[in-house]
């Protein structure tokens, strides 16, 4: 007896044509010529055009050559990192140079597993409440992160004295404001004149300032040299360390409690682009206040403030 064969497939008609996939239609494809050539080539020349337009517009005189032995004062990173520059001025330089860039990208990285919700997926702001969470968190991201760098730089004083006056000095109200007569910032609040002041102008004990915590692991004895001991310093601890994470972990988690209670978010997806709204605004002001406000020492200043280096 002769075994069956197997069933190889469908069984097909003799003298049946296999059918071709079936041609799409134009409006189904895009080509590289003309849809993408085409549009890279307008933006080519618009970017070209606004080029020469700041180059003709705008003032970029030419200094000397450049001399290693003068640094020029403001001595600034490139524009792609002076919101990290701007972050080494309010907070330790291992954080705000290495683990807060490493920890963004982690939980950058870590969206597509948070939210895993196939709806609206590949679309821009497909959910109901996307334009209302990223308008509010561009605004709270970019106003909260000016505001943090107003008050460390100390210009809120500024604010203070140009705004208020002592009206007892005056016999009528309201007075006429002159710069002899603005209340000055009170000497009894100068802890709060910035992050810093709280370290300097705060009488902390010497003990704090050098609590000890054993030697280093590096042998450097072995090499005949003196052993390194670690110190504490639990004020500069504070001012560089404590406040700049709290701040930046706990005013992410008030914002998304806030939302959460005005029922602005609701979905994992609306708290992703609330926050990742949040950080384009804090992203731009920092690099804003690096590139156009900095001046010499890296002040904080208007931008009509802000010269070239003289050689």
């Amino acid at each position: 007896m002769v075994a069956d064969a197997p069933a190889r497939g469908p069984s097909r008609s003799r003298g049946a044509v296999p059918s071709a996939r079936p041609r799409r239609q134009r409006e189904e494809e895009l080509l590289v010529w003309p849809d993408l050539v085409f549009v890279e080539f307008i933006s080519a020349l618009v970017f070209t055009l606004t080029f020469v337009a700041l180059a003709i517009l705008i003032n970029a005189p030419l200094q000397d050559r450049a001399n290693p032995a003068n640094t020029p004062n403001p001595s600034k990173a490139p524009w792609y990192f002076l919101n990290l520059q701007e972050l080494l001025l309010h907070m330790h330089p291992a954080l705000a140079g290495v683990i807060v860039p490493t920890v963004f990208l982690i939980i950058l990285g870590a969206v597509p597993f948070f939210d895993t919700s196939n709806e609206g997926q590949g679309q821009w702001l497909s959910t109901p409440r996307a334009w209302p969470n990223l308008i509010v968190g561009f605004i709270v991201g970019t106003v909260g992160t000016w505001a943090l760098i107003i008050y460390n730089s100390g210009k809120h004083i500024v604010v203070f004295e140009r705004f208020t006056f002592d009206a007892d000095s005056f016999d009528n109200f309201p007075p006429l404001i002159v710069d002899e007569r603005l209340r000055e910032w009170p000497e009894s609040l100068n802890w709060l004149t910035s992050v810093r002041a709280l370290q300097t102008d705060i009488a902390w004990p010497g003990e704090l300032e050098t609590i000890p915590l054993g030697e280093t692991f590096v042998r450097t004895d072995l090499l005949g040299l003196p052993r390194g001991s670690i110190q504490w310093n639990f004020p500069a601890w504070i001012v560089e360390q404590a406040i700049p994470v709290n701040l930046m972990v706990g005013l992410p988690i008030l914002l998304c409690l806030v939302a959460w209670r005005l029922g602005l978010a609701k979905t994992r997806r609306d708290f992703m682009i609330l926050m990742f709204s949040g950080w384009l605004g804090s992203y731009l002001a920092l690099t804003m206040a690096g590139t156009y406000f900095r001046g010499e020492g890296l002040e904080l200043l208007w931008p009509w403030e802000v010269r070239p280096a003289e050689s």
